[in-house]
């Protein structure tokens, strides 16, 4: 690196670099990695199309036609977005876009992430879920 921000180079810089870290006994000896050294392993998340959804109140806002909240849901592969305008901000509201919006057009999800805000725990919301078998989880700034 020290070559490129002093603007030297030629034609093999690249090949010449290669050859001489593996030439060098140096570069090529690993010692003991401890664990304090290590990196932390955490695990991939293999998920699915259409399998986990986050979903989320935004506003108030201005007041247009009646409506100052939307509801928005967001698929987490695809980032594809289904969102209604709302009167108000409670739990009626998510269980009817949930039936109309999620589960009757893409299928029952696996997982709904939200915030944790009241109208998301809500009796009837998690008795909804746990009719359907979906797993609710709350993600906070904290905890994402």
């Amino acid at each position: 690196m020290k070559v490129l921000r002093s603007s030297f180079c030629w034609p093999s810089l690249f090949k010449d670099a290669h050859t001489m870290c593996r030439s060098c006994e140096r570069c090529q000896k690993l010692g003991k990695l401890i664990r304090r050294n290590m990196m932390p392993l955490n695990p991939i998340l293999i998920i699915d199309l259409l399998d986990v959804w986050g979903i989320n109140f935004m506003g108030p806002f201005p007041i247009s036609f009646g409506y100052s909240y939307t509801l928005v849901g967001v698929e987490y592969v695809s980032k594809g977005v289904e969102a209604i305008p709302c009167k108000y901000n409670d739990h009626k509201i998510v269980l009817k876009f949930m039936k109309e919006n999620i589960f009757s057009r893409f299928g029952v999800p696996k997982a709904i992430i939200s915030d944790g805000g009241t109208h998301f725990c809500y009796k009837s919301f998690e008795t909804l879920l746990a009719k359907y078998e979906v797993k609710h989880k709350v993600a906070t700034p904290y905890h994402p």
